[in-house]
């Protein structure tokens, strides 16, 4: 038996999900969406029936490869950020983090992922936001002979306070709202600031000689686009399939090893002496301490002024990792199994908690790791172009009938048949499945655990640091490329007669586009420079502020048509609606006139009533929520 049957039968011809949690969305008042623990009883009444086949079902098809490579693949790109944000960390909080510290909370939240969880696809670890959190952190409370880490604790622990509490009262419900007019704001906004980070790393590297700065320069980007071209190849025409992928998977492997190795070529370039990546004693922390911070030693007014740094956190991971989530399931991805907001978001509040005892920096979702990983994860296969799909994906039984006709094709038909006298039709590339498991996350933590073992500690300790800038630089553009914004502004700046006659933007104006990422761009501008200051703990307030801003602004400044071009929602998978209030279509429009939760164009609009029923179904859900 199929172990995600149970859930199959949520879906309806429409295309929408009926939430298992009792009520749907639609027919929710407020004391039955504030009910404490009703998210968390149901993400785990979903997913404990599905334990067992997380660790067996997918070993008993064709996913090992799959599992293998995604394990090792993600290995490395999680370790390689989190070491590389330790590096700036490192020099900003004078020494207070250092690599065993981004190990040991990569492999914590890896570990009690991979075992507890329900959405092991969501890879969580230490991320460059957490970095800016606690560097701005340690510059306001250095001048006051507060001790750090005791306050960075009491930090954490009222964060994970909040955590519980959010988790509780199913506060990620509201995630449903999310869209990509924030999403992408949010993911240009950290591809800025990794890309600024690896250029800051790049700027301490001439302190030696102008020699090394430039080399480094090199260094740094040589990696990036060699990782950047490596993984295009996927999708190129040359060489099989398999061959594409396994170069692909292992790109980041391929010249993390090979740039290590650059560096300590005899002759000229080992003559450069590069900066080389700081290690501590093996199992022990980068400052001369125990483990476990005396956190209770803190003086009391301390502890309370902690309290709002520990709920600017919380919102911070409120949307850092649950959009990492949503992200890892997406739609485009074949994912069948349910997903469990409320759990995890309750299980990353434990996780806060044992980083602020261990003075760890706190791990959350990663935005650019957690689709890589669903990625790497994938089956993919080649069938005609021809063949419907819907977002990439073909169920595995129609690529089998696929194969069989190109079978007959090539064969010239059947004596007399139909096919005698057909031409094949060019191939695309789609996914038909997702190993979904937790080993590939248990493999990766006991990896990273392992790294803290002096052989592998030493080993690190012969990569450069230009290595680490070119990573933040390879990160950065990964969220930058492409992006929403950069792609709708570069149509508007697109010379209209090299400009695609069916584009989709063609029907909007363009002082439309313009006002749409006007408003992205002023929030993005916002974020930034707030970051380049001692009130860059407040940048949270900004992006969480653009939900219920889209959410009541958004359908009165743009008709439903114009919505669906500019702007799509970032919840749209059904097995990721039945954690978060299920109605599916609420939020696509799909059987629907208008989208009444996004005010998207619905599948069953009329030209001639979109005003009208935009207005209508906008304002009634807008009330309700008022």
């Amino acid at each position: 038996m199929d172990p995600t049957s149970q859930i199959k039968h949520a879906s309806h011809s429409s295309g929408q999900q009926i939430s298992t949690d009792g009520k749907p969305w639609s027919q929710r008042t407020w004391s039955y969406q504030f009910i404490p623990f009703r998210g968390i009883y149901f993400d785990l009444k979903r997913r404990i029936p599905l334990y067992s086949s997380d660790w067996c079902f997918n070993f008993k098809s064709n996913k090992l490869f799959q599992v293998f490579s995604a394990t090792l693949r993600m290995y490395f790109i999680n370790l390689m950020p989190a070491i590389a944000y330790l590096i700036d960390m490192n020099d900003r909080t004078d020494g207070t983090y250092g690599i065993n510290e981004a190990i040991l909370a990569s492999a914590l939240a890896a570990l009690v992922f991979s075992l507890l969880s329900a959405q092991p696809l969501t890879i969580v670890g230490v991320t460059g936001l957490i970095n800016l959190f606690n560097y701005t952190d340690f510059d306001i409370v250095k001048d006051h002979g507060i001790n750090y880490l005791q306050f960075q604790a009491w930090m954490l622990i009222w964060a994970a306070i909040f955590h519980f509490l959010m988790a509780v009262f199913n506060l990620c419900d509201f995630t449903r709202f999310i869209t990509d007019m924030t999403s992408e704001t949010f993911g240009l906004y950290v591809g800025v600031i990794y890309i600024q980070k690896g250029i800051e790393l790049l700027t301490r590297e001439f302190s030696h000689s102008a020699t090394d700065g430039w080399l480094s320069v090199v260094v740094a980007i040589s990696f990036a686009l060699t990782v950047y071209w490596v993984e295009k190849i996927r999708y190129r025409g040359f060489a099989p399939l398999w061959a594409r992928r396994i170069l692909a998977d292992y790109a980041f492997v391929i010249a993390t090893v090979f740039f290590t190795g650059f560096v300590h070529i005899p002759g000229y370039l080992k003559s450069a002496d590069l900066i080389k990546l700081p290690i501590t004693q093996s199992w022990k922390p980068t400052l001369n301490r125990d483990w476990v911070v005396d956190f209770w030693n803190l003086e009391a007014r301390w502890v309370f002024i902690a309290l709002p740094f520990g709920f600017l956190l919380t919102l911070l991971f409120y949307f850092d990792h649950n959009v990492s989530s949503l992200m890892a399931q997406a739609r485009h991805f074949p994912v069948e199994k349910p997903a469990g907001f409320h759990w995890d978001f309750f299980l990353l509040g434990i996780t806060t908690l044992i980083s602020g005892i261990l003075g760890l920096p706190a791990p959350n979702g990663l935005v650019p790791q957690a689709p890589v990983h669903t990625e790497s994860l994938s089956v993919l296969q080649n069938v005609s172009s021809d063949v419907p799909d819907r977002d990439g994906v073909v169920h595995p039984d129609t690529v089998k009938e696929d194969r069989e006709r190109r079978r007959i094709i090539r064969a010239g038909g059947e004596a007399g048949g139909p096919a005698a006298n057909q031409v094949l039709p060019p191939c695309k590339i789609v996914r038909t499945e997702v190993a979904e498991q937790r080993l590939s996350h248990l493999g990766i933590g006991l990896l990273t655990l392992g790294t803290m073992t002096r052989p592998l500690l030493v080993a690190l300790g012969t990569m450069p640091r230009a290595l680490f800038a070119g990573i933040f630089i390879g990160v950065g553009w990964s969220s930058i490329e492409d992006n929403g914004i950069i792609g709708k502004t570069l149509y508007l700046i697109r010379d209209p007669e090299m400009t695609p006659p069916n584009h989709p933007l063609n029907s909007l104006r363009k002082v439309t586009i313009l006002k749409f990422i006007g408003i992205q761009w002023v929030t993005f501008a916002i974020m930034v420079a707030i970051s380049q200051t001692i009130a860059a703990i407040g940048f949270p307030l900004v992006i969480i502020a653009l939900i219920p801003f889209r959410y009541h602004y958004g359908p009165r400044w743009f008709t439903p048509g114009e919505l669906s071009l500019l702007d799509s929602p970032t919840a749209n998978a059904p097995g990721v609606m039945v954690s978060i209030g299920g109605d599916l279509s609420r939020v696509t429009g799909e059987g629907l006139e208008v989208a009444p939760d996004t005010g998207f164009l619905g599948s069953l609009a009329h030209n001639d009533k979109l005003n009208q029923a935009a207005q209508v179904d906008s304002d009634l859900d807008r009330r309700k929520l008022e």
